[in-house]
């Protein structure tokens, strides 16, 4: 098992790829329509906890093939490969690994959101 990195430190070479973004800036760049926000977050803790107005729900198994602007099964929103996407998930871990497929796949402009919706909700931030 030598030599292979533990998620801590993939994490963090995934997280030097790109630059995250806080809440309030994501919020932000959402009203502004300068960003998409998606939320990854699997049913049971959208229905516990709720939604983000306006975020686009694709759980984590089909976000590659939603938002890939050149793919069959791309929504609507999938526009270009210069689109800013914010990645959600519940804290903040599994959107990083998901940005950066988003980035392997050419969307260059993906990131994720720093603590996810809980630090989304903390920051008291709209949720329905």
């Amino acid at each position: 098992m030598s030599g292979l990195a533990g998620i801590d430190a993939l994490l963090e070479r995934v997280r030097r790829g790109y630059e995250r973004i806080e809440p309030r800036a994501a919020y932000d760049a959402s009203e502004a329509g300068e960003a998409l926000l998606v939320d990854i977050r699997y049913a049971a803790l959208r229905e516990a906890d709720g939604l983000i107005p306006g975020a686009l729900v694709i759980e984590r198994n089909e976000l590659e093939w939603r938002l890939d602007p050149r793919g069959s099964h791309r929504v609507p929103e999938a526009t270009g490969l210069d689109l800013r996407v914010v990645v959600v998930c519940n804290e903040g871990y599994a959107s990083s690994l998901a940005a950066e497929s988003l980035h392997r796949l050419g969307l260059y402009r993906a990131t994720d959101l720093v603590g996810g919706f809980q630090a989304w909700r903390a920051a008291g931030l709209p949720v329905a």
